[in-house]
């Protein structure tokens, strides 16, 4: 799985001009899920998220978490985070994870968040959207769960 994080004051997203997701101060989360990825790429990643330390602490210092903020989530399904365009103009995706498959890691890896205590809106999976985003800092943080494997 791959995750493109932004530190939001404020994140929305719409489908057809109608907003579906919106939240304060918190993380925009663009997640990406690749071909045999698996809840335990999700229980990784969302581990890792809620518990990152990029929030300012009294003294300006990234040090605090999601959690610590109160902040809130809105996690956006982007397969083109599995893009491959070393060749040629046009981007292949078939690393991404098939529609069923990613939707029901999507819908885990929410799940397994709200279970942190952490309150998330979402975007409408497999529907065109409109993002809309104040990118607090700014800090934009990017996670692929092959590489996280690699610290453990």
């Amino acid at each position: 799985m791959r995750a493109l994080i932004q530190r939001v004051s404020e994140a929305s997203v719409a489908v057809g001009g109608k907003t579906v997701g919106k939240i304060g101060e918190g993380l925009l989360v663009l997640l990406g899920v690749g071909k045999g990825d698996s809840e335990g790429e999700a229980d990784i990643l969302a581990d890792k998220i809620v518990n990152l330390r990029i929030f300012d602490d009294e003294a300006g210092k990234m040090n605090l978490s999601l959690a610590e903020v109160n902040g809130e989530m809105l996690v956006v399904s982007q397969f083109t985070l599995f893009a491959d365009a070393r060749r040629g103009r046009r981007p292949s995706y078939i690393a991404a994870a098939l529609p069923d498959e990613a939707n029901r890691l999507y819908e885990y890896f929410m799940e397994r968040v709200t279970r942190s205590g952490i309150r998330v809106k979402s975007g409408q999976f497999k529907a065109m959207m409109d993002v809309e985003l104040v990118n607090n800092g700014p800090v934009t943080i990017w996670l692929d769960t092959n590489e996280l494997k690699k610290e453990k």
